[in-house]
């Protein structure tokens, strides 16, 4: 009978509290050449730029003057046309009748006011730079240039100068130039004084129109607006004034300097 040989995974079987034990052998060794440390090279400072020259600042404008602003277009040959007062006979008034109103301080505020004066005075403006005919880019340039707050102050100067408003006009004024408004864009462009000046300005054209519609032309004519062909040789009048009285006021301001 044959026998098998034991193998050595038999003999485990038959010793279960036998270890196979494993030996790990570590081995240390120490490099003796280390590499050579880096050495980072330093980076070329960016030679240093100098800041272009500021830009110089663009001239500003001289203040326009009263001929500046209804400064009109002339071919020359117009006809001087009578003015007509009166149509069908019917007293010509261009503008759309108020409504009558006593009191208007009392029903009022300054504000209510300033907003009827502001379109009467744009529809002055507009009717003054109406004749000789226009481009519509020329007729809204020439009319802003009119109606913006910075040029209502200079006309209103002009009348304080005068010996023209009177003193119940002169209350009204006062009495617009408290005005509180939302239109801050507008007051930080031109300044409050100048804003509020303007709204004064636009306060008693509103209550004149309410009150006293003669007075309202009067008051416009002085300013400088005018109308039509008939009225082109007043208009060369006034330009002529106003240049006169800027070059006398200019001259006193350099003898005062």
């Amino acid at each position: 009978m044959a026998t098998a040989a034991a193998t050595p995974a038999m003999v485990a079987a038959h010793r279960p509290h036998s270890r196979l034990r494993l030996c790990l052998r570590v081995c240390a060794a120490w490099d003796m050449n280390p590499p050579a440390a880096t050495v980072t090279a330093p980076k070329p400072s960016k030679p240093k730029v100098k800041p272009p020259p500021p830009l110089p600042s663009p001239a500003t404008a001289p203040a326009p003057t009263q001929a500046d602003l209804f400064a009109r277009r002339s071919n020359g040959n117009e006809g001087q046309v009578p003015k007509k007062t009166v149509t069908m006979g019917f007293e010509r008034w261009w503008l759309p009748p108020p409504p009558e109103v006593k009191k208007p301080r009392s029903l009022y505020n300054a504000a209510s006011l300033a907003y009827l004066g502001d379109c009467i005075y744009e529809l002055y403006a507009r009717r003054h730079f109406f004749f000789p005919p226009l481009s519509i880019n020329d007729y809204n340039k020439r009319v802003m240039d009119v109606v913006k707050c910075e040029s209502q102050d200079l006309l209103l100067n002009k009348l304080l100068g005068e010996d023209f408003l009177t003193q119940e006009e002169r209350d009204i004024l006062r009495w617009g130039r408290n005005i509180v408004s939302s239109k801050t864009r507008t007051r930080k462009r031109a300044g409050i004084a100048v804003y509020n000046r303007a709204s004064s300005l636009e306060t008693l054209i509103g209550y004149l129109y309410l009150t006293n519609f003669k007075r309202l032309e009067q008051l416009m004519f002085q300013l400088g607006f005018t109308s039509g062909a008939s009225s082109n040789h007043i208009a060369d009048e006034l330009v002529s004034s106003f240049k006169k009285k800027n070059t006398s006021v200019q001259s006193q301001q350099q003898a005062a300097q």
